[in-house]
């Protein structure tokens, strides 16, 4: 399994920002994805997962209805668009697989991570 994640860079408060993740080794539709972030000094997060493809997404607090996260099994990508960002949305992001989720999260493989800069 390999996850390439894309689409970070540098943005002002307030502006957009737009991530994907590429899969690849293996059909993900039932798999559970999911976006974590770490930022500097800080243990990672979760930010955004859904248990499989077209089943209920779940936001951290801190990003819901700024933040939203969706699945496209054909391309085998999951995407992360990201809204109204704040500084305090600076981190690097990873996506994330997990190939055994029975009602509870264990991811078991991570991208390498994008980092996103928000600047006030």
């Amino acid at each position: 399994v390999q996850l390439a994640e894309s689409g970070g860079g540098l943005v002002q408060a307030g502006g957009s920002l737009r991530l994907s993740c590429a899969a690849s080794g293996r059909t993900f539709s039932r798999d559970a994805m999911g976006w974590f972030r770490q930022a500097p000094g800080k243990e990672r997060e979760f930010v955004a997962g859904s248990p499989w493809s077209g089943g209920s997404i779940r936001y951290a607090d801190s990003v819901k209805g700024r933040f939203t996260m969706s699945r496209d099994s054909a391309k085998n990508t999951v995407s992360l668009q990201m809204n109204s960002l704040k500084p305090e949305d600076t981190a690097v992001y990873f996506c994330a697989v997990d190939t055994n989720f029975i009602g509870s999260y264990h991811w078991d493989y991570w991208g390498q991570g994008t980092q996103v800069t928000v600047s006030s």
